[in-house]
């Protein structure tokens, strides 16, 4: 199970502290998009 996976489920069960483990994991997968996308242009 990934930690995305993971995470979402605790904030299914209820897990109030989940919201906050989970944005650091999507901020930094956008970023990194951002930044391939970015060096193609």
């Amino acid at each position: 199970m990934s930690d995305v996976t993971r995470i979402l489920s605790a904030i299914e069960q209820g897990d109030p502290h989940a919201a906050e483990q989970l944005m650091p994991l999507v901020y930094d997968e956008l970023r990194k998009l951002a930044a391939q996308r970015l060096a193609q242009e």
